[in-house]
């Protein structure tokens, strides 16, 4: 049995596992996800936070709008497929984003965004004019949603967040 991809299946969409584009609960590999997930409910009934949500498909989501992740793994020692693995929670690869939508942006004194950030991802700068700029440090925001959960006009939203290799200096 060859592992080569034949041309039908490469230009019919079927050359391999479909990489899952939707915040999952941590644990879950983006590109097993799917395919191991049996919409069983089990890491949603074992939330404490109460983060984890069921999509348009059955499928378990994380939904940081109501809720701060506190990354305890319930969740994945509940899952009895192994989509989502306790030994991949630290790997979580979400990151906040602060959109244009943000008051301090617009003018309005608001940092509740930094007050909620117990890792101190989110500081603001001074701009002229009385405006104050939001600057994420992705190095040290964990993606837990305590930021989006205090933001009064809900402007902070996630990323997927790749991490680049550095470049040696010549």
């Amino acid at each position: 049995m060859t592992s080569e991809i034949s041309r039908r299946a490469f230009l019919g969409g079927s050359a391999g596992p479909v990489e899952d584009a939707a915040m999952r609960p941590p644990g879950a590999d983006p590109k097993t996800f799917l395919t191991l997930c049996h919409d069983c409910d089990a890491c949603h009934a074992v939330c404490p936070e109460r983060v984890i949500a069921v999509d348009a498909d059955s499928r378990p989501r994380l939904d940081l709008t109501s809720g701060v992740c506190t990354f305890c793994g319930a969740c994945a020692e509940a899952c009895p497929t192994g989509a989502l693995q306790a030994d991949r929670i630290t790997d979580w690869p979400w990151r906040a984003r602060i959109e244009d939508s943000c008051l301090s942006l617009k003018g309005v004194s608001c940092r509740s965004c930094q007050d909620a950030c117990e890792e101190n991802a989110i500081r603001f700068r001074l701009q002229t004019g009385g405006r104050a700029e939001p600057v994420l440090d992705t190095g040290r925001c964990t993606g837990c949603g305590a930021c989006s959960t205090v933001c009064p006009v809900r402007a902070i939203g996630y990323a997927r967040h790749v991490e680049t290799p550095q470049r040696a200096l010549a």
